[in-house]
């Protein structure tokens, strides 16, 4: 029997290629944190606007993930990310010189079009260019602590550049890497195409984005601003429509998305986790910035680069997690990836109202360490499962669980949060304050802050000890409940995966239309 072949320099030198697109698609999810000010300054958006500028981009590139994915084993993966790149620099160039919040909200929107270009295209073509399985798990490794560490790189960046340039640069910083990877691609990333993928379904494409927008805007929205019934029939409406769309891959002779790939266990009980362990890292990010700022005092900027410590920590978890995996079944290692994280919970559960710093970095660093081992292992899992021809559409349901898993995560754990909070913190708020005022103190943390900004100093205190009270004792019942869905994750995952190995057979795609075509 052959060996597999393995990756040389080349291939290696073509993986730290790929790597400067994952960093910047994933630093545009957070690199306008610090930048509100000056936007609303310079811009003027109303509050609906603002919000917009926000979320497009997230929404844009959740609902294309999978067109992206299926579009790339078609026409070809390197195609496909060069596009993605010359979308990508062209919005940047359109954001950083926006003269309106209307303009910058398109060049948003086209910014999440490449982005969904660029990461499926990019985990594919690992999977294209290392056929070894050590190898690709540590390339797999890699990938993972890019994308995360891209997030958590793109408020200080931003900082960094607001304190010396103006708001637009925030934006122009993605020029010199797209240059790169449209010189450098061509020459040491090899193409891949599905020559016997079918025809590109539109209506599928369309399914599939009518289906994740309104279920993952659906979700934030709720979680934003509690129940109501616009976004609650927004997740109605998506699920049903998701429905009509696993029903015409049934009957298409080429779907989009290969059900038969999906129901194996490497595959959907993976999704699963990774589902499981992205609810669980970005449904309790908020928690930690908002006890950085708003609970400890703070700066943007300070805030920012504590938040990294947790990420600067785990960097090397995710290749280790890889090694061990030549000799240990994943599915132990996954579960015990989900008993760290519980164990960071724990920690966290103790997180002082004052003086809270090093207990909130530690239990941080716990958690994240063992949900990158977690997310790591699933998607070399997913990968590794795939055949080769069909590696774009896994790269995108695997970010597609990811979105959906970061935005349950926040509608979840955020209104526990909430609740807690509403509930202890009106026997804290002094009597005698106007209404407004009070009703602004009693919705969030981040409104009793601005409230005890402008009261007398017993009653500033009185407020702001209220209120972060109340928004620790919230903080302490979300990480009660994320250390307790560890636990049971870690379980789940032993029974799913335990013995699934990888890589899998390729099955040979079918040459000719056998199923009915859809009409």
């Amino acid at each position: 029997m052959p060996s597999t072949p393995r990756a040389g320099r080349r291939e290696w030198i073509g993986f730290g290629v790929l790597m400067l697109p994952l960093l910047l698609v994933s630093m545009d999810v957070s690199v306008l944190y610090f930048a509100v000010p000056f936007l609303s300054a310079e811009l003027r958006p109303t509050s609906t606007e603002q919000l917009w500028i926000f979320d497009i981009y997230g929404f844009v590139l959740a609902g294309l993930l999978i067109t992206m994915g299926a579009l790339g084993d078609r026409i070809g993966r390197r195609r496909l990310l060069l596009a993605g790149a010359v979308a990508f620099g062209a919005a940047s160039v359109l954001a950083a010189y926006a003269d309106s919040a209307g303009t910058l909200i398109a060049a948003r929107a086209v910014l999440g079009v490449g982005g969904a270009t660029l990461m499926p295209s990019t985990l594919a073509l690992v999977r294209n260019m290392f056929h070894d399985e050590k190898q690709r798990g540590t390339a797999i490794a890699i990938w993972t602590a890019a994308l995360t560490g891209g997030i958590a790189i793109g408020p200080v960046l931003s900082g960094i550049l607001l304190e010396h340039f103006w708001w637009g640069s925030i934006f122009l910083i993605n020029l010199p890497a797209m240059v790169l990877l449209l010189l450098l691609a061509p020459l040491l990333v090899p193409e891949f195409r599905n020559p016997r993928a079918g025809r590109f379904d539109l209506l599928s494409s369309v399914l599939s984005l009518a289906a994740l927008l309104p279920v993952i805007y659906g979700i934030k929205e709720l979680a934003r601003e509690g129940w109501s019934a616009v976004p609650a029939s927004a997740v109605a409406a998506g699920l049903l429509v998701a429905v009509f769309f696993v029903r015409r891959q049934r009957r298409l002779a080429y779907p989009m998305v290969d059900l038969a790939l999906v129901r194996r266990r490497a595959v959907g009980a993976a999704l699963g986790v990774n589902l499981v362990a992205m609810f669980a890292m970005v449904g309790f990010a908020i928690f930690t910035t908002q006890h950085l700022q708003s609970v400890l005092g703070f700066s943007p900027l300070r805030a920012a680069l504590w938040s990294l410590v947790p990420s600067v920590l785990v960097g090397g978890v995710a290749p280790v997690a890889a090694a061990l995996a030549r000799r240990i079944d994943r599915a132990y290692l996954i579960g015990a990836g989900f008993v760290v994280a519980a164990a960071g919970f724990v920690v966290l559960t103790r997180v002082p109202v004052t003086d809270g710093l090093a207990t909130l970095l530690v239990g941080a660093s716990v958690y994240a360490a063992g949900l990158v081992v977690v997310m790591s292992l699933v998607t070399e899992l997913v990968l590794g499962a795939a055949p080769p021809e069909r590696a774009g559409v896994a790269s995108a349901l695997t970010e597609s669980s990811s979105e959906l898993g970061g935005a349950l995560g926040m509608a979840v754990l955020g209104s526990v949060g909430g609740a807690v909070y509403r509930r202890e913190v009106v026997d804290g708020i002094p009597a005698g304050l106007p209404a407004d005022a009070a009703d602004a103190a009693r919705e969030t943390l981040g409104g009793a802050v601005a409230v005890a900004a402008n009261l007398p100093a017993d009653a500033a205190a009185a407020v702001r000890q209220a209120a972060t009270t109340a928004f620790t004792d919230g903080l302490h019942l979300a990480a009660a409940g994320a250390g307790a869905l560890m636990l049971l994750a870690a379980v789940l995952t032993v029974a799913t995966l335990r013995g699934v190995r990888t890589p899998t057979p390729s099955p040979t795609p079918t040459p000719t239309p056998t199923p009915t075509p859809a009409r």
